[in-house]
Formats: structure tokens, sequence, C-alpha cells
């Protein structure tokens, strides 16, 4: 194994590869299962929306409880040593594609049975990636770095992962579940080893004598929330997150009823998006160079609102405007994955927790980023079905009610996370507490 030390220097393309490539297949279990998981059962197994809806709440929200304490036990695990953290990330990969697997290939297509069958699925998968991401978010942040640094290590990770979002998501069109499971379970293996070689973080032996002393008590759980820096960038996450996950629960729905795209061609949607969001991450790279990371992030919400606001004018046949518009708006997601991430290694560093508390941090990340999802889901399909629209109801008002909910509740929700990231980070308005 690669036993190098991380600096500003060390971090190289062929390092990227070795710890981004993991990203790649744990991408299937995020945006993808969101998408992809509610459109199968609903269309395929007649399972009601807002059943549907009440299951990945109810499954997110548990997961995500689990998220800080998940954090704080791959805290410890790194103040023992990395290969810890491996063989933690071995066992937790086995218990993934076994869920994953179970999830899109059930045993049962009976939609009560299946229910029963999916929520118990659903709390194992998310709790098995939960622990495989912390894990490998953490290592990303304690390899530190400037800004520029931290982006590019989030860049290879968060590339990588849009490369495996893209194949997630054309793939059940093109080959079928199956081959979806297949793929998965493939790569997560090369994606595993990879990280074995992978650039280590540098071991700081005073914060981790520091790690193995402190007890497990609430006050290590609670450590990321006494930093003021975090808690308003948390704020801004959590804005941003929700804009972003109500249309890719919507976007199908949107995609087949509203555009009345053709089957064969709907896989070019959220392939654009995604091809184009891994893409753009050179770009941002770029740009964080001249604006910094902040006012950069600030540019990708923008381009989002605008994105979003052209998509309101579109009916059915528009789908060469909505290529387009996938474009440009995974232009936008590029941001959105590449510099948040950043931004929090960085708290992280000023706070003078590197080394020591990167898990208890991306815990709380991964909790906000569930409940952005859980909530999305939770609240647009019961909402959509309420005010109803079901899939395929092709009336008039139900796909205006659609388009309301896939366009212009982002738009508004976008364009609060911009206010606040403007007030609270680039121009704060309150004080800075110290860390």
């Amino acid at each position: 194994m690669n036993s190098g030390r991380a600096s500003l220097t060390a971090f190289s393309p062929q390092d990227g590869l070795r710890y981004g490539l993991l990203g790649f297949p744990l991408a299937f279990c995020a945006l993808p299962l969101y998408v992809l998981l509610p459109n199968l059962y609903a269309r395929e197994y007649g399972v009601a929306l807002s059943t549907l809806g009440a299951l990945l709440l109810g499954a997110r929200l548990l997961d995500a409880v689990i998220d800080p304490l998940l954090g704080r036990w791959c805290d410890r695990l790194f103040a023992r040593s990395v290969d810890a953290v491996l063989v933690f990330g071995a066992l937790a990969g086995c218990v993934l594609v076994a869920g994953f697997s179970l999830l899109f290939i059930p045993p049962t297509r009976e939609p009560q049975a299946l229910l029963v069958w999916a929520t118990g699925l659903l709390v194992i998968t998310y709790a098995a990636y939960s622990a495989l991401a912390v894990a490998h978010q953490s290592w990303g942040a304690m390899l530190g770095g400037d800004e520029t640094q931290r982006s590019r290590i989030v860049a290879w990770r968060e590339g990588l992962g849009l490369i495996g979002v893209v194949l997630a998501a054309t793939l059940p069109s093109l080959s079928g579940v199956n081959t979806l499971v297949s793929v998965f379970a493939a790569s997560l293996v090369l994606g595993f080893l990879a990280w074995q070689s992978a650039l280590r973080p540098a071991r700081d032996m005073g914060a981790i004598q520091s790690a193995e002393a402190q007890p497990r008590t609430n006050a290590d759980l609670w450590r990321p929330w006494r930093v003021s820096a975090f808690r308003r960038l948390m704020a801004v996450f959590l804005l941003n997150g929700i804009a972003s996950a109500v249309p890719a629960t919507l976007v199908l729905f949107f995609v087949q009823d509203r555009l009345q795209a053709p089957l064969a061609i709907q896989p070019l949607f959220l392939g654009s998006y995604f091809v184009f969001g891994a893409l753009s991450m050179p770009l941002w790279l770029l740009v964080v160079k001249r604006f910094g990371l902040a006012f950069s992030w600030l540019m990708g919400m923008v381009l989002a609102i605008l994105v979003f606001l052209w998509a309101m004018q579109l009916g059915a046949g528009d789908t060469a405007a909505f290529v387009v518009i996938c474009i440009l708006s995974g232009v936008a997601l590029g941001s959105d994955l590449a510099l948040p991430g950043a931004m929090l290694a960085g708290v992280i560093g000023q706070a003078d927790d590197r080394g020591r508390a990167e898990g208890a941090y991306f815990g709380w990340w991964n909790f906000a980023t569930k409940l952005n999802l859980a909530l999305a889901a939770g609240i647009a399909l019961p909402l959509l079905q309420w005010l109803g629209y079901t899939p395929g109801n092709r009336d008039p008002e139900a796909l205006r009610t659609l388009t309301l909910a896939y366009c212009l509740l982002p738009c508004l929700l976008k364009t609060a996370a911009a206010v606040a990231l403007y007030f609270l980070i680039i121009h704060p308005i309150v004080p800075t507490e110290p860390s």
C-alpha cells in the first residue's frame, strides 16, 4: 500500500484517481437511488406516490440520524490507524452490495409485501452507504491544502461520482436493472482496491492522542455545531440542497408527462446533465482560482436559477431545449458538488479540528444531505398526488402543478440559498466567533 503523506505538491492526478475512484460506485446510491427507485416502484409495481414518499422520508430520516454517530466512530478508527478504517470500509461495502442488489431485484412484486421488504432494505443499504461515504470523505478532508488543493481533491471524488451517476441513470433503460446491479458490485470492488493504495493522510500524533483519550460523549458529537463558520455554511448547504433534491426527485415525471419525450431519448437528458456536471469540474477549479470558493458557488446558484426559469416555459415536444437545459444545469451541479465540500474542509482546518474530528463534521454534513433528499421525496411526491397529479396524468392542471413543483419551487429555494450565501459567508452580517 502507498504509505505517502499528503502535501500540497504531492497530490497528483494519479493520487486523485486512486482516492476518487470509490466515488464512482458510491454515486449509484445517491441521486440515482432517489431518481430511479420511486419511478420503478410506481410504474412497474403500482406503489402509490404518497406511500413511496412516506417510505423514502422515513428510511432516509432514520439513516440521517445515525450519520453523526458514524462520523464519531470513523474519527476513533482514524485515531487507531488508517488500516482500521479500510477494514471498516470493506465490511460496509459488502453490506452495501447486498442491500442495493435486493432493492432493485426484489423477490416479490406484491405491493404490500414489497413495501415491507423495501423498508428494511433501505435502512440497511443507507446505513452501509453512509458508513463508507463518511470514511471516504473524512480521508479526503484530512489531506488538507489551500482552497485550490481542497477543491481538486473534492473534484476528483465528485467528478468520478458523476460519471457513476451517468452510468447508473442510463443502464436501466439500456440494459436493465440486472446490469445496473452487476456494474455497481464490480465497480465498488475496484474503487475499494484503488482507495487502499491512495495517498494516506499525515498522522498528527497530538491529534491522535487527543482523539484516543476523548470519551464518547455527546459533546464530541455536537463539536462541529460550536463552530460559527460551520453553522453558517450548513444553513446555506441545507437550503441549496433541498433546492437541488426536488427536481432530482421529479425529473422523470416531468420528462415523461410534461415533455412527453419518447422513451428512447430519455437517457439523453440525465446523461447530459451528469456528463456536463463532471466535465464542468475543471472549469469550476479555474473559477475558484479567480474568485474563491464562496463567490464561485454563488455563480453556480445564479446559473441554476436562470436555467430552471427557462424550463418553466417548456411543453410537450420541447426535447431539444430540455437537452440544453440539462447541460447548463449540469454545469451548475458541478459547483454544488465540488465547492461546498472544499469549503467544509477549510472550516475544519480553521477550527483546528483537522486530524481529530473530520468524521463528526462529515457525519453532520451527510445528515443534511439526506435530510434534503428525504424532505424532497416526503413532501413533493405526496403534495403532487394531493394536488391531482399522478404518473401518466396529462390533464393541463395536473401538468401545471408538476411544472411549478419541478421548476418554480427549486428557483425559490435556490434564491434563498444564494441570499444566505452572500450575507452569511461572502459578506457576513453577523460577527465571526472565535473557533
